[in-house]
């Protein structure tokens, strides 16, 4: 499975050969951060390109969602120097718990996936679907990610051109947030392996989350089985956005510039140290 992914993740780049290099030994994934109430927050500085340039530190965060931060956290999210803070979520997954978050940093909303994110649509859908129902809506969701929402991801990517510092987010930091980085990270020629490593750490950052969720909703009569396509990743669902995007545009770099529009040059000069750096 990880060749395959590997295989589709043609870069930005092809003409460069794949080298060895840190990453492709051992996997490094960023530095994760440790918040009270934000789960999955983490910094993409360090990973390298293929070129063997590394991402800058302290420019580029992913995570769940920080709404509800604490204020031990947001003082430490102040000390990140964040011009913007970008969420993929629905508007029916935000609460008016989170105005604090909000006042206090510039935060952009570009939904993705509304209407089919909110608690009680999702409840629903667990008790009603087998594994294989919710392993194959979540396939399906990685197919639309690529061909129904390029307007949320495109201008996720046009803020990124810009070379602020930016967190972005959905609920978890997995799904929308791991596509973005997908993205993101192609366009910043990063390791394959490294793409994947980096989507995958998910699993282990958001234990406690998902093991707090099943608790929650195993009174609501949907089993551990049938709840864990949905709480995690799997290499299979990157795997089907990559697909998508090879049958509709060849590869990840004519997605990127032909249906995004993405200044990849423009990016790398922003986010990418050169070698001595």
């Amino acid at each position: 499975m990880a060749g395959k992914i590997a295989s589709l993740l043609s870069g930005v780049t092809p003409q460069t050969p794949l080298e060895t290099s840190p990453t492709t030994d051992v996997a490094l994934t960023g530095t994760a951060l440790s918040f009270e109430n934000i789960h999955n927050l983490r910094d993409l500085g360090g990973l390298y390109s293929r070129d063997g340039r590394r991402l800058r530190k302290g420019r580029l965060f992913r995570g769940g969602n920080p709404g509800l931060a604490s204020p031990a956290d947001l003082a430490q999210l102040r000390t990140l120097g964040l011009d913007r803070v970008i969420d993929f979520r629905a508007a029916e997954e935000k609460s008016v718990e989170e105005r604090g978050f909000a006042n206090a940093f510039e935060w952009i909303a570009l939904p993705v996936l509304e209407g089919s994110m909110g608690m009680s649509e999702l409840v629903t859908r667990l008790r009603a679907s087998t594994r294989q129902e919710m392993d194959d809506f979540m396939l399906q969701t990685y197919r639309d990610f690529p061909v129904k929402h390029q307007a949320a991801f495109g201008r996720f990517m046009r803020e990124a051109e810009t070379g602020r510092t930016l967190l972005y987010h959905c609920t978890t930091g997995k799904d929308r947030t791991g596509f973005a980085t997908l993205l993101l990270l192609s366009a910043l020629d990063v390791v394959p392996e490294t793409i994947l490593a980096n989507y995958l750490e998910s699993n282990h950052w958001n234990q406690r989350l998902i093991q707090g969720l099943l608790t929650r909703l195993a009174p609501l009569g949907v089993s551990p089985e049938v709840a864990m396509p949905l709480l995690e990743v799997r290499a299979g669902y990157l795997q089907e956005s990559l697909q998508t995007i090879e049958q509709e545009w060849g590869s990840t770099a004519r997605f990127l510039s032909d249906a995004l529009s993405v200044d990849v040059q423009g990016l790398q000069t922003h986010y990418l140290a050169e070698r001595s750096d």
